[in-house]
């Protein structure tokens, strides 16, 4: 009996640690999502994930292209007619590896006034037992169904 109660108090446990990895968006509120039709994802060194991790780079744009948004080369932007221009969002991301938690957030910023509109964030955790790509990997789902949800029509 006192096995069984142990075991119940380690689940809740669990239960209770994983309740507070959250995934989550913020909007603001007094921007309208629905006139944007475009996204370009900054590809920089300051928001690229390292090689080994490409897989996870293709899932995150993945998670973009997925919503209504359609996905422009950040060097094609000038190629952008003015009005085409006013409908495009600036993607960037970031992925955080924790022991306990993976969060992986996806910002949006209005390209003409460079104002952040949107911030997508999706959180998983394993508490390290499936290992960081498992994690990873349910941080980025959690991340693609926040920015569905968001931005859709």
């Amino acid at each position: 009996m006192k096995n069984w109660i142990q075991k119940i108090l380690i689940l809740l446990g669990v239960v209770a640690l994983t309740a507070c990895t959250t995934s989550k968006s913020t909007i603001s509120n007094s921007v309208n999502l629905s006139k944007y039709e475009y996204a370009s994802v900054i590809n920089n060194d300051m928001y690229r994930i390292p090689a080994e991790l490409m897989e996870y780079e293709i899932m995150l744009y993945d998670a973009v292209e997925n919503s209504h948004l359609q996905l422009i080369n950040d060097l094609r932007i000038y190629e952008l007619s003015p009005s085409q221009q006013e409908k495009l969002l600036l993607v960037k991301y970031g992925v955080n590896v924790k022991e306990d938690e993976t969060i992986v957030t996806v910002n949006f910023i209005d390209y003409l006034s460079g104002r952040p509109v949107a911030s997508c964030r999706g959180a998983y955790s394993t508490l390290g037992i499936a290992g960081a790509s498992h994690d990873i990997r349910g941080a980025i789902k959690r991340v693609a169904k926040q920015i569905s949800d968001t931005f859709r029509n």
